[in-house]
């Protein structure tokens, strides 16, 4: 059987690894780079023209490139994921819609930047030693963009509209942003808490910084899906371990049950927006989705191409048919809209085989490590839901994108992780359960957990 020698990770090498290094571009060099050379008013569709972009990117696809290259006498090691594979799918479809494309040659850019980022966090990752945490890592790069912006936050930058301050934003041009940031940083400190020493007293400073800048941010959404995520996976986890059912069944039941509830009873979203807010319009937002709708019936099958109806020219559809403001408008502010809008509802079934596939394995996840599987479901579910007020959905210049293909490429870890133990196993049947071996309690599914690493000392 071959043993496989595992070293105690540092801190350096997760933070500094390839995945998390596009997740310190994308929350913090990204960020701090627009704050000191734009202004909020002239942000929307400058990210694929900015030179930070051309440069940052196509370097991470040559390290990607680099890297595989180096561990080709690995690929034998290699399990690709269902939900790998229908990332791959979802990506290879928005690289086919170039063909129908409103504008082709802006898709061009954006998928071919696209198909960098995705491909330089989730195949590196899958590459890399099986010592590399990428959940420390995450939590190390939103534990250094939490510390810079409570010194932003000192100096006063606020989010203004109509020469009112509605909030602060930190280095980012937009309060939301920080209360996203904040939101998603609190949700992966809670995964140190399971830790002792230093690093359980270090989550439990940064998520008290994530509270004071999700106050002083004024980002309702963020602070209720903080709140609120972290309940839904614990009772979610509460349900696998007591029925079986996994995550996504569960979700899948709620949803439903959901939209027999509203069609009975005409309660909907719209109503809990309106006792949350007094808008039961989501800010406006239902004007855009509105026109989202009309624009969908257009090309309902293919949709217009992907990112080839916002933001491509004074000729685009979103200048020509949108009414009023929303003209100026960058996207839909809706994830699962503007998938329909740019890549139809064939797009829209590979999205949502995408998610559930995820979420199936991140349920795998909860089996063998509840703690770590808890935080992995909290942040997925913060960015599945956030997408139902934003869009993030194959955006490689959205912070919440970039986290989300951090937790795939963690799933995938672990998939692949669980496929060489069981071949391991599978050579040598007599091998018995070694001292300090996880072990289940007699009549329970509950596994007694070990840290993350020692599961990985020998395979």
């Amino acid at each position: 059987m071959q043993t496989y020698k595992l070293d105690q990770p540092g801190w350096a090498a997760s933070l500094f690894s390839i995945p998390n290094l596009g997740c310190i571009f994308a929350v913090i060099v990204a960020p701090l780079v627009l704050f000191f050379t734009e202004s909020a008013s002239n942000v929307p569709g400058v990210m694929e023209t900015r030179y930070e972009n051309k440069i940052f990117w196509p370097l991470m696809g040559l390290a990607t490139l680099i890297f595989a290259a180096r561990n080709f006498p690995r690929r034998g090691e290699l399990v690709w994921p269902v939900h790998v594979i229908c990332l791959f799918a979802y990506l290879a479809f928005a690289g086919l819609s170039v063909t129908w494309a409103f504008a082709p040659h802006l898709s061009v850019i954006r998928f071919i930047q696209q198909a960098m980022v995705v491909t330089s966090i989730v195949v590196p990752a899958m590459l890399a030693s099986r010592s590399m945490d990428l959940m420390r890592g995450l939590f190390l790069c939103f534990a250094i963009s939490v510390v810079l912006n409570v010194f932003f936050l000192i100096g006063g930058y606020q989010t203004f509209a109509d020469n009112v301050a509605i909030g602060y934003s930190g280095y980012f041009l937009g309060k939301n942003y920080l209360g996203e940031c904040a939101a998603i940083a609190l949700l992966v400190s809670m995964h140190e808490l399971f830790f002792s020493g230093i690093r359980r007293f270090f989550g439990l400073v940064v998520m008290a910084l994530c509270v004071v800048l999700i106050a002083y941010a004024n980002s309702k959404t963020a602070l209720g899906l903080a709140l609120l995520c972290p309940a839904i996976a614990g009772g979610l986890l509460l349900i696998q371990r007591a029925t079986r059912i996994s995550p996504v069944a569960s979700i899948c039941i709620v949803v439903v049950g959901y939209l027999v509830f509203a069609a009975v009873t005409g309660f909907t979203m719209g109503r809990v927006s309106y006792m949350l807010y007094g808008d039961s319009s989501f800010t406006g937002r239902q004007v855009i989705w509105d026109f989202a709708k009309l624009e969908i019936e257009q090309r309902p099958i293919l949709g217009w191409g992907y990112q080839s109806f916002w933001l491509v020219g004074a000729d685009g559809p979103s200048i020509l048919n949108a009414p009023g403001w929303v003209k100026t408008m960058p996207n839909a502010h809706n994830g699962y809209y503007d998938t329909i809008l740019e890549l139809g509802y064939v797009g829209f079934m590979l999205l949502l085989m995408f998610l559930t596939t995820t979420l199936q394995g991140v349920g795998r996840v909860l089996d063998r490590d509840p703690a770590r599987g808890w935080v992995m479901l909290s942040v997925a579910l913060y960015v599945i839901i956030h997408n139902g007020l934003e869009s993030a959905w194959m955006r490689g210049f959205e912070l919440l994108w970039v986290v989300f293909l951090i937790i795939v490429a963690e799933v995938a870890r672990q998939s692949q992780l669980r496929h060489l133990i069981g071949r391991a196993w599978s050579r040598s049947p007599q091998r018995k359960f070694q001292r300090g071996s996880a072990r289940k309690r007699p009549g329970s599914t509950v596994v007694n957990r070990r840290s993350w690493h020692e599961d990985q000392a020998e395979i």
